[in-house]
């Protein structure tokens, strides 16, 4: 499960970029947004997220996306 922190997200598009599987996006307000149905884990996105905005956690935690 990606956890993004929305208010640290400034919209650059770097996740986006190095993501292998194109499961992120930016929304309108210029903010990631990952469909989890293509995500592979990788971690790619939170290794290259300059704004340390993404976070992989693990499934099962009871850990829930902030918005």
């Amino acid at each position: 499960m990606i956890l993004i922190t929305r208010q640290w997200c400034k919209g650059c598009g770097v996740c986006v970029a190095f993501c292998p599987k194109k499961a992120l996006h930016l929304d309108a307000q210029e903010k990631a947004v990952c469909d989890e149905e293509k995500c592979v884990q990788c971690g790619l996105c939170e290794l290259y997220c300059p704004d340390l905005a993404i976070e992989m956690l693990e499934e099962g935690k009871g850990n829930e996306v902030q918005q």
